[in-house]
C-alpha cells in the first residue's frame, strides 16, 4: 500500500484580508518621495550608461511628511496627499458635502450621525406616517 499526499496554497479568508488591509489603512502615513538617488550624472557622454537598470527604475526613496516619524516598512500602506474633506460642499471637485443628508441616529458606522455629520451636531426629526 501507498500513501499520497497533495499539499497546495490556500488564500486566507475575504474578512481576513479585509481587516489587514484596513490596519493598515488606518495606519498609513503621508511621505514624500525622494529619487536623488536615481539621479545619472550629466558628464558621461555614453547613452547607454544613461539607463536606470529596470529593477531600479520605480525604487524611490519615501520620506516620511514629518521628519519626527520613521519611514515607513515594505509593507506599510503611504500617501501622498492628504484627501479632500467630504463634509464641506466642494462643487470643483464635485463633492455635494453631507449638509441636510439623512442619518442614522442609532449607528456608529459610516451612516451615523456624528461620522455623517462631520462632529457639527444634527437635529432630530420624528416622522410618523400612517
Amino acid at each position: 500500500s501507498c500513501t499520497v499526499k497533495t499539499c497546495w496554497m490556500r488564500l486566507p479568508s475575504f474578512r481576513s484580508v479585509g481587516d489587514s488591509l484596513k490596519d493598515r489603512f488606518d495606519g498609513a502615513s503621508r511621505v514624500m518621495m525622494h529619487n536623488a538617488e536615481l539621479e545619472v550624472p550629466a558628464q558621461r557622454n555614453d547613452a547607454e550608461s544613461h539607463r536606470v537598470p529596470r529593477r531600479d527604475r520605480y525604487r524611490f526613496q519615501l520620506r516620511p511628511h514629518n521628519p519626527e516619524h520613521k519611514a515607513p516598512g515594505a509593507k506599510d500602506l503611504v500617501f501622498l496627499e492628504s484627501s479632500p474633506g467630504f463634509c464641506e460642499r466642494n462643487p470643483r471637485l464635485g463633492i455635494t458635502g453631507t449638509h441636510g443628508r439623512a442619518c442614522n441616529d442609532t449607528s456608529i458606522g459610516f451612516y451615523g450621525c456624528d461620522q455623517l455629520c462631520c462632529d457639527r451636531g444634527y437635529m432630530t426629526e420624528n416622522v410618523f406616517r400612517m
